[in-house]
C-alpha cells in the first residue's frame, strides 16, 4: 500500500510539504490549483497507507505525517540495493576481465 500511494507525485510532494510539520487539507492543495475534494481524495490514500494522519482542529482538517511506514519501505528497498549492486559489480568485473583479455 505505501509504494502505491507513493507513486503518485502529487502525494509524494504533499508528504515533502508534510515534513515541515501540520497543513491544513487547503494548504496541501493550493501548489497544485486542486479542490478540496482533489486533495482530499489524495490524503485518503495516504491515510490508508498509514503515511498520514488527520484531525480536526475548528473546521480545519489538520494531516501530519507519519514517518514509521517510510522507514519500512526503506528497509524494503535496501535489501534490493544490496542485491543490485552485487550484481552489477560482478557485470563490472566480467566487463573488465574480457576488455583485457581483448587488449592483450
Amino acid at each position: 500500500m505505501t509504494f502505491a500511494a507513493l507513486a503518485d507525485p502529487t502525494r509524494r510532494a504533499m508528504l515533502v510539504q508534510l515534513r515541515r510539520g501540520e497543513r491544513s487539507i487547503g494548504e496541501l492543495a493550493a501548489p497544485f490549483a486542486m479542490s478540496f475534494a482533489g486533495a482530499a481524495k489524495h490524503l485518503g490514500v495516504l491515510e490508508r497507507a498509514g503515511l498520514v494522519e488527520r484531525r480536526k482542529a475548528g473546521r480545519q482538517q489538520l494531516c501530519r505525517l507519519r514517518a514509521a511506514p517510510m522507514a519500512e519501505a526503506d528497509a524494503w528497498l535496501r535489501q534490493w540495493e544490496v542485491f543490485w549492486n552485487t550484481r552489477l559489480d560482478r557485470l563490472e568485473s566480467l566487463i573488465t576481465t574480457r576488455e583485457d583479455k581483448a587488449n592483450d
